[in-house]
């Protein structure tokens, strides 16, 4: 199973390499599209690569550390993830930041809604994570998904959001999105009370679909908030739509 889980890994990291020069090499021509990979190279870098690779390095420890934690584990794996999504939101909204690096102005490329970290995240981003999250932990508390399963399951929903947020072309960077959104859940599902500690039975195979699309139901219950304090805020981004 261990060698199973590497093979798709590596599979899944190829397969993202590969995708993205692709789009590298097409994108040569046209700076704005140029400009908008050179930002998702940086993703890879530092959230997927350095991220990603000190989360495993380091789980042991981190688990330990979070174990001894004096709070409820519903609530230790809620903030645990929300911390991590602000740190992937800080490299994004960093990205968009650098845009003058890529060699365009800041608003002709981006891969957030805005330049402002705190309007990224409260209007548009992680403001909508954090209802799933919460039925991520009322799940785990009844079934016991595994890391690599809770980091699968939720990768593939965020290729199901980003496709419901700008298109089926999204299908095709699911490496990317896997990683993007995976390695969110990944470290708090496996600083978790083991299962029997948490009364949670195993997963049947159909509770890891219901995963990749009900957690989704979840997202009204911090949504609303943005749109109360400013009805009139942009949406979906403050920037012009890209040039292609």
């Amino acid at each position: 199973m261990y060698n199973g889980k590497r093979i798709f890994i590596i599979f899944l990291g190829v397969w993202l390499l590969l995708s993205t020069f692709a789009v590298t090499l097409f994108s040569l021509g046209n700076p704005i599209m140029r400009a908008v990979i050179g930002m998702a190279w940086g993703v890879i870098v530092f959230w997927i690569m350095i991220c990603g690779s000190l989360m495993y390095r380091f789980r042991e420890p981190i688990r330990n550390a979070v174990i001894k934690i004096r709070l409820p584990w519903q609530i230790k794996f809620v903030l645990f993830v929300t911390l991590l999504a602000l740190l992937e939101e800080t490299i994004t909204t960093t990205m968009t930041n650098l845009a003058p690096v890529f060699g365009v102005k800041i608003g002709e490329a981006y891969i957030t809604a805005s330049a402002n970290f705190f309007d990224v995240v409260f209007f548009h981003s992680a403001i909508n994570f954090i209802g799933p999250f919460i039925f991520w932990a009322l799940a785990l508390q009844r079934y016991n998904f595994s890391p690599f399963a809770a980091f699968l399951t939720f990768g593939v929903s965020g290729v199901f959001a980003e496709v419901s947020f700008s298109g089926p072309q999204h299908f095709s960077e699911f490496g990317f999105w896997i990683f993007v959104y995976g390695l969110m859940i990944f470290l708090p599902a496996y600083s978790l009370p083991s299962a029997e500690a948490r009364g949670a039975r195993p997963a049947k195979f159909y509770h890891y679909i219901l995963m990749i699309f009900l957690p989704a139901l979840f997202v009204p219950l911090f949504a609303w908030i943005p749109k109360v304090i400013d009805p009139a805020h942009p949406q979906p981004t403050h920037f012009l739509p890209l040039k292609p």
